[in-house]
């Protein structure tokens, strides 16, 4: 009876057991698992950027091959346009940046009569779907009479991507403490000595994240490009022609590329911080 009641007692701490592990561990299991449905495109662009088809199309496949890593720019205009997405993209995230902080300052900062108005036209471009503003954009430029091409591009990116500067360095500023301005000044800093070394530093993060989130948007977007873009051929463009005659390897190594570079940035960024907490502690 004593060992009947030992295994009893046994079989049932073990299922006890497993969900306590279960539960402890349930938010770890369900992050892992988003990480790698997010991740799988990603490895699939990768392996297949090593893939030599038989035919125009990538999507099989076949054998191992490193000639597109060899010749990336193998395909005649895929360069061009991956240059010229860059481009739009750097200027882009200047001119969003240095206006997106300048009216996230004012709206965080300043009371003025038009401010809830302001806010409520900042968010529209988030929730508006992007054809509706790609369209809207492209009717403004016909009716004004201004030719497609890269200006108009450019300036759609920058009222795109705006937006999400504004929001993201306007809740830097009104999380900062304004006692450290105060103090600065009354250590004689002058306006422009705390703004650059108070102030900037600590929005700073804010102000970086805005700019790699604009980076990203506009090197990334098609919809409003392909509205405004006339002849001018984005690597987003490209991407999308091609899929139409044949997807070529070398898209596959671009986009490699590009996601490794990603990495490295977020890991050195991770170190980096990582390391400045380390030092304060």
């Amino acid at each position: 009876m004593a060992v009947h009641g030992t295994t009893e007692a046994t079989a049932v701490r073990t299922p006890n057991r497993g969900l306590r592990w279960l539960r402890r561990n349930i938010v770890a299991i369900a992050g892992l698992c988003t990480l790698g449905y997010l991740i799988l495109p990603n490895i699939v662009v990768m392996v297949f950027s090593f893939n030599k088809p038989n035919g125009r199309f990538n999507y099989q496949w076949q054998r191992f091959s490193t000639d597109a890593w060899r010749d990336p720019c193998g395909v005649a205009d895929l360069c061009g346009s991956l240059g010229l997405s860059l481009q739009l993209a750097l200027w882009a995230t200047v001119g969003a940046t240095v206006l997106g902080t300048m009216i996230a300052f004012a709206l965080a900062r300043y009371r003025f009569r038009a401010r809830s108005g302001v806010n409520t036209l900042i968010f529209l471009p988030m929730a508006m779907p992007e054809v509706v503003m790609a369209a809207s954009l492209a009717t403004l430029f016909l009716n004004m009479g201004i030719p497609f091409g890269f200006w108009t591009i450019l300036i759609a990116h920058i009222m795109f991507c705006l937006s999400f500067v504004v929001t993201a360095v306007k809740a830097r500023v009104m999380s900062m403490d304004p006692r450290l301005e105060q103090a600065a000044q009354d250590l004689y800093a002058s306006p422009v000595q705390t703004f650059l070394r108070v102030t900037l530093p600590i929005a700073a993060p804010g102000i970086a994240s805005g700019a790699l989130l604009s980076f990203a948007l506009s090197f990334d977007d098609f919809i409003i490009t392909n509205f405004n873009a006339g002849s001018t051929v984005t690597f987003p463009m490209f991407v999308w022609g091609s899929a139409q005659r044949g997807t070529p390897v070398q898209i596959n190594v671009i986009g490699t590329a590009m996601f490794l570079v990603a990495v490295v940035c977020v890991v050195v960024g991770q170190l980096a911080g990582a390391r400045k907490r380390s030092k304060r502690s």
